[in-house]
């Protein structure tokens, strides 16, 4: 698995959750992970959450740290179960930055009942995706938000975070993959 931090602003729009974004963009083939920072503005028309487009809930934020990861393999959910370990270990290491008191419910990450993050996991025809964005700022966000810089991150800090997040991911899903070759079967 591939990974990549990208110093330029790049705005999420939803058109990143498409397959192969990481290889048409950045080279990278295969299963990938990139973070990146910058606005993120995605319009009823190109989210995938159903559940935020019937509730005409579109998703704004003046910054953002963004990940794209793409897994080839067709299972949602597995994909599912591995966009809640990213926001786990993303919590984690927001709180050992930050030392704030951070919760989470399934998805999402919180610190007293605003939010920090977004995050959706989807398939495409021949991949799995998720997108991660954590706010740098809350200001102007449509619900009650909270950004890294307003528990305390500086921002040499924030890009910490990405490429944190995007090694640590990497590592739980290599330690996972090598985890199912060192038992036995069992009858």
């Amino acid at each position: 698995m591939k990974e990549l931090f990208i110093k330029e602003t790049i705005t999420y729009d939803g058109t990143q959750l498409s397959s192969h974004w990481a290889y048409r963009n950045f080279g990278m083939q295969g299963d990938s992970v990139v973070s990146f920072r910058g606005p993120c503005r995605v319009e009823l028309t190109e989210m995938v959450d159903i559940k935020d487009v019937l509730s005409n809930s579109p998703i704004f934020s003046k910054d953002m740290l963004h990940f794209i990861i793409e897994h080839f393999d067709l299972d949602l959910e597995k994909t599912i179960v591995r966009q809640r370990l990213l926001i786990a270990i993303l919590k984690d290491i927001i709180i050992e930055k930050s030392g704030a008191a951070l919760s989470r419910s399934g998805d999402d990450l919180f610190f007293h009942d605003r939010k920090l993050t977004v995050s959706i996991a989807t398939l495409t025809p021949v991949s799995t995706m998720i997108h991660t964005g954590v706010n740098v700022t809350g200001e102007d966000a449509p619900v009650p938000a909270i950004g890294l810089a307003e528990i305390g991150l500086k921002p040499g800090e924030i890009e910490a975070v990405g490429k944190s997040l995007c090694s640590e991911y990497i590592k739980e899903y290599q330690q996972i993959k090598m985890a199912r070759c060192k038992v036995r079967g069992v009858k």
